[in-house]
């Protein structure tokens, strides 16, 4: 019975833990609503594609890849690849900056109302900057 019982609570915490991990899962507007992300899971890890820019049809001009110039920024993936902590926060990815074309080290944690806060960053996380992504209902 004892078995039964730890065995029980064991399943009960993992699916709370899976619930915690995808709350960051949805659509989010960005910093000075320049663009939309929308976050997805692909293989335990989550990903955030740019799926709207304020300025449609806008190229992605400042890829270092001459070849990714010219595609559309709304598409783009530009979160890859975070994995969670669990205790809101998911870490281990990079985010693309279409504004420099460079990709940085990121984290990401949520507030109360399920907001994101990201920071991007070189090296340690001290160096580096945060914006704050408001989730779409």
């Amino acid at each position: 019975m004892k078995a039964i019982l730890t065995l029980g609570i064991f399943l009960i915490s993992l699916n709370f833990f899976s619930q915690n991990a995808d709350a960051i899962i949805g659509t989010y507007m960005t910093d000075k609503n320049e663009g939309m992300v929308e976050i997805t899971k692909k293989d335990n890890k989550y990903y955030g594609k740019l799926i709207w820019t304020k300025t449609p049809g806008k190229l992605d001009s400042n890829n270092p890849d001459k070849k990714q110039q010219t595609d559309k920024l709304a598409g783009k993936e530009i979160l890859k690849a975070f994995v969670f902590d669990g205790k809101d926060l998911w870490h281990e990815g990079t985010i693309y900056d279409p504004k420099n074309g460079k990709t940085y080290s990121c984290k990401i944690n949520r507030d109360e109302k399920g907001n994101l806060n990201v920071r991007g960053y070189i090296g340690v996380s001290m160096l580096g900057r945060t914006t704050f992504w408001v989730k779409i209902k």
